[in-house]
């Protein structure tokens, strides 16, 4: 997979303060991930961060060498500097052209740099587009980062039923490139959260 540089500073910059703007309260709700709570999926947006920088210097560790699901993400007490210090230094890690090149490690997984980017755009992309919904937030995500991960879930859809993925749901060709995006993570964009009894 080709994936061009682009600069990873304004979707980090975008989830941070969708991060910043997340009362405490809800924190136990329901998110489109499955299985995620709202504290869950800020953890896991807090580790991927750390492990994505870690993944574009290419220091091979426990934050690049565990698969996704092994462990359930734990939402530090200090989440609220933890996650935009560790977004930040993604972004920042990115911007080394170095990063883009050769073969690193994600998730256990060896593979070229410019794949694990395209990965981390997917993550920032779709679960900025998770903590959204599940919030209330509005929410506009970069339009390369976007390019990006819409360009890996094209490229991943043939390889459903193994991995991480869930089956594509079906979204119309003229929708925006978000809705096709998150079709082709697995979920509804229609999502909303359930509504009180």
């Amino acid at each position: 997979m080709d994936t061009a540089t682009f600069d990873f500073g304004p979707q980090t910059g975008i989830v941070a303060r969708l991060a910043a703007d997340t009362p405490d309260a809800r924190l136990g709700d329901p998110t489109p991930c499955p299985d995620y709570t709202v504290g869950v999926l800020l953890g896991h947006l807090t580790g991927l961060a750390f492990a994505f920088h870690d993944v574009a210097r290419k220091i091979q560790g426990p934050a690049t060498g565990t698969p996704p699901g092994d462990t359930v993400p734990v939402l530090p007490a200090d989440w609220r500097q933890a996650l935009p210090r560790a977004l930040a230094e993604l972004a920042e890690a990115w911007r080394d052209p170095a990063a883009w090149t050769g073969m690193t490690r994600a998730g256990g997984i060896d593979l070229p740099g410019a794949v694990a980017a395209a990965v981390a755009a997917d993550e920032l992309v779709v679960h900025g587009w998770d903590l959204a919904r599940a919030t209330g937030l509005p929410y506009v995500p970069d339009p390369a980062a976007l390019d990006a991960a819409h360009a890996f879930l094209k490229a991943a859809e043939k390889d459903r039923g193994e991995g991480v993925f869930g089956p594509v749901v079906p979204v119309p060709g003229t929708a925006p490139l978000l809705d096709r995006a998150i079709g082709l993570s697995g979920r509804n964009p229609s999502w909303s959260p359930p509504r009180e009894p």
